[in-house]
C-alpha cells in the first residue's frame, strides 16, 4: 500500500505520519508530483491559515494536481476547507472540491472550537462502524455548513459538517489522528478503500 501525505506549509503532517505507523502504513511525506499521482491513497492534512497555505499550494502548484486526482484523498481539518470552494479567514478562494463555502464561527461562541465533541449523522465510507454520538477532537475556528456532501455533523452553538465526501474526495474537520480508537478506525476505513 503506497500512501503518501502531502507535505506543504502546514502544521500537524507528522502526526499524521505517526497514526498510520500505528495502522502499520509507513506513509511517505511529500510534495513530489509523480510520488502524489502514483501512490494509492493520498492525505491532505493541515493545522494552519487558508489564505497563507493557498498562496504556497498554488505557487506549487499542488492546489490544480489535487483537484484531479482520481485515488481517494482524505483531507484533514484545514485540509477539509480548502477542498471547499471559498473561505472567509482571509476571504481566500479555495481548491473548490467541494462547492461550498467556509464561514467564521459566530463571535458570540469561544473559537477555536477546540477539544472532544460528539459527531452526528454519521454516514458514508470512512464513517462505516462510526457510531453517532462517537467523541473526535477538533481544534478549529471556521467551519463547513451543513450541505450535500455532509457525511457527518457536529453540533458546536450551531450544526456543521464535521465530515464531507464526494466522489474519491473524503474530508474530516476533526482530526482522526488525535481521536483516540474511533479516529483509528476512521483512518483505517479510509486505507481500505
Amino acid at each position: 500500500m503506497n500512501v503518501v501525505v502531502i507535505k506543504y506549509n502546514a502544521g500537524n503532517i507528522r502526526s499524521v505520519g505517526f497514526a498510520l505507523e500505528r495502522l502499520g502504513i509507513n506513509a511517505e511525506i511529500t510534495d513530489d508530483f509523480n510520488k502524489i499521482i502514483n501512490a494509492d491513497k493520498v492525505i491532505f492534512p493541515g493545522v494552519g491559515e487558508a489564505g497563507t497555505t493557498m498562496k504556497y499550494l498554488k505557487k506549487k502548484g499542488l492546489d490544480s494536481l489535487l483537484r484531479d486526482l482520481k485515488q481517494p484523498v482524505l483531507g484533514i481539518c484545514l485540509g477539509q476547507q480548502l477542498m471547499c470552494s471559498h473561505s472567509e479567514e482571509g476571504n481566500t478562494d479555495c481548491i473548490g472540491i467541494f462547492e461550498v463555502p467556509v464561514l467564521r464561527f459566530p463571535t458570540l461562541l469561544k473559537v477555536p472550537h477546540m477539544g472532544w465533541n460528539s459527531l452526528l449523522n454519521t454516514n458514508g465510507l470512512i464513517f462505516n462502524n462510526i457510531p453517532s454520538n462517537s467523541y473526535v477532537y477538533f481544534v478549529h475556528s471556521y467551519y463547513v455548513p451543513i450541505c450535500e456532501y455532509s457525511a457527518a455533523t457536529c453540533e458546536y452553538s450551531l450544526e456543521f459538517s464535521a465530515g464531507l465526501q464526494k466522489n474519491n474526495f473524503y474530508a474530516t474537520q476533526f482530526h482522526p489522528e488525535k481521536s483516540g480508537d474511533l479516529g483509528h478506525l476512521i483512518l483505517k476505513n479510509f486505507i481500505e478503500l
